[in-house]
Parts: structure tokens; C-alpha cells; sequence
């Protein structure tokens, strides 16, 4: 069976301040999300699943609406705040979606097979969806069995602003200890830094790997995630910036001993749009990608 990609592409964008989702920064108007499915699809996955919200889907739909329908089967699935484990009611003054786990866990009724989740917004290259396919197409794969595809922080920093990222720690056989998100990193006087709880600046080493949201998951993550939602959502639900993340699940995984996670590493170039700044950045290295024959232009 094929692995399934679920691309993460409900996110509001503030930062870039618009729908980079659907962005055209390729030589031929291609988006980010444009090349993820096109690696996607060369690397074996057989379907691709959308997260989007409701109030962006007659933008999504204009960009997308059809073009991959020939090359791969895609599903939609909707990432809103009422879409709540039972018991649970939305809180007043809530505004900001639930976080990345709640937006794979949206799409726990279209997806039964091992499966992929990436951001929309970041371009991770085709050797990393090759890393992955690899290990979720394998006949063996147990349950539990879950995957993460790190990077060097040095080389996820944007010169526009501070990043968010999980900062890894692995054993000697690769496979993950625990992620720690940290929602502010910069380099500032070329020393890399997190702002940790307190505001306080806290060196880390820029060779560090980091999670750019490029995990890999066997079906039962869903049925976990619920468990640990209900756990969440009984003591933040008050809290009106409180999100849910794909580490914390893993992290509980682990520690729990329900699944194992080895960290892969990829020979792949990794490069996004946090900031509009970063913009020509992007459109610099996808044209010269295009260039140098890595991908056809126009793309489909």
C-alpha cells in the first residue's frame, strides 16, 4: 500500500502576512505545495490530503481546485475550532486554530494507511520524500512505528526574523529522545539562539537537528492523539493561545513506550517563506532548481 502525504495548510500566515499557501514563486507561478506533490508523487506516495480552513477555501480551490487530480488521488480535509474531541465546547474569545496536531487529527476519517504530514509553506526536497516513502512503504512496519526527518538548525534560520522549531535530542541509534518546540530562534552577533520561558536568550548549537514538521506516522496516531487531546483540552481549553503540537504526541509516545522514532537524515536542500523577505530568497532557488534541470518549468 502507498503512503499517504498530508500537507499542513490551514495556517493564517501572519508572519508572511497572506496566504502563502498558494504563492507562486516558481519560474512558471508553481507553489511551494506545487513541488512537495510533485516529489511527492516521483517518491511513491499514493494520495495526498489537504488541511485548509473554511475561510480559505475558495483561494485554495482557485489555485488548486483540479491540477492534481490526473497524478494522485487528493482529499480536503477542514481544520476548525468547533471541531472538538466529545464533551468540549469552544471558549470565548478563542480566535487561533489548535495547533498542528489537532490538524492531523482532522483527518483521522480519510486517512488508514501509514502516511506523511509536511507544512504547506516549506520546500524539503525530493530526497527527503524519498527517505520517507522508503520507511512507510516497508511490508514490515509495526504499529508505533513513527518517523522524523531532521535538518541542521543553522541551515532553517531566516535573516528576516526569529523561527519557530523543535530542537531534537536523539540516542546513539538515531532515534528520538524528545522535541522541545521553541517558538522564537534568531541569529543575532552569529550566535543562535532560544527565547526560553522566562524571555531569557539561551545559546544552542547551530548543528543541533531540528524537526521541520516532516514526520511520518503509522495509522494509530490517531486514535493516540485523541487520547492526549482530551488530556489537553481539559486543562487548556481556557487558555486562548494554546496549541496542540505533533511533538507533544510524539514526546508522549515515547515516554509512554507506544511507539519509537528514528530520525532520518536527507540529503535535501530546506528552504520556506516565514517572513515576506524571504521571498525572493525562494525564487531565487527554485528558478536556479530549474536551471540546473532538477524539475521541469513549467512543473505540470
Amino acid at each position: 500500500m502507498k503512503p499517504t502525504l498530508l500537507i499542513l495548510a490551514a495556517g493564517i500566515g501572519s508572519r508572511y502576512g497572506g496566504l502563502k499557501q498558494v504563492d507562486g514563486l516558481g519560474p512558471n507561478g508553481e507553489t511551494i505545495i506545487d513541488y512537495s506533490v510533485y516529489d511527492a508523487i516521483r517518491a511513491g506516495f499514493g494520495k495526498v490530503v489537504f488541511v485548509i480552513r473554511k475561510s480559505i477555501e475558495k483561494d485554495f480551490l482557485e489555485v488548486f481546485g483540479n491540477r492534481f487530480n490526473e497524478s494522485v488521488k487528493v482529499e480536503i480535509a477542514f481544520q476548525e475550532l468547533d471541531m472538538l474531541p466529545q464533551g468540549f465546547t469552544v471558549p470565548e474569545g478563542r480566535e487561533k486554530p489548535w495547533g498542528t496536531a489537532h490538524a492531523v487529527w482532522v483527518t483521522r476519517h480519510l486517512i488508514d494507511e501509514p502516511f506523511a504530514v509536511i507544512n504547506a509553506d516549506d520546500f524539503y526536497g525530493y530526497d527527503t520524500f524519498r527517505v520517507l516513502a522508503n520507511e512507510l512503504s516497508r511490508p514490515d512496519l509495526n504499529k508505533g512505528s513513527y518517523f522524523m526527518v531532521g535538518y541542521k538548525l543553522g541551515n532553517t534560520l531566516s535573516e528576516q526574523g526569529a523561527v519557530s522549531r523543535g530542537i531534537c535530542s536523539t540516542n546513539a541509534d538515531g532515534f528520538l529522545l524528545d522535541v522541545v518546540e521553541r517558538t522564537h530562534i534568531e541569529r543575532t552577533g552569529g550566535v543562535v539562539s532560544y527565547k526560553d520561558e522566562s524571555g531569557n536568550l539561551v545559546p544552542v548549537d547551530e548543528n543541533v537537528p531540528v524537526s521541520m514538521n516532516f514526520w511520518g506516522f503509522t495509522p494509530d496516531f490517531f486514535e493516540y492523539t485523541e487520547k492526549l487531546m482530551s488530556d489537553f483540552f481539559s486543562n487548556q481549553i481556557g487558555n486562548v493561545k494554546a496549541e496542540f503540537y505533533i511533538p507533544t504526541v510524539v514526546n508522549r509516545a515515547i515516554k509512554e513506550g507506544f511507539a519509537r522514532c528514528k530520525v532520518l537524515e536527507t540529503k535535501a536542500m530546506w528552504f520556506g517563506v516565514t517572513y515576506p523577505g524571504d521571498r525572493p530568497q525562494v525564487v531565487a532557488k527554485l528558478k536556479e532548481l530549474a536551471d540546473k534541470g532538477e524539475y521541469p518549468s513549467p512543473l505540470w
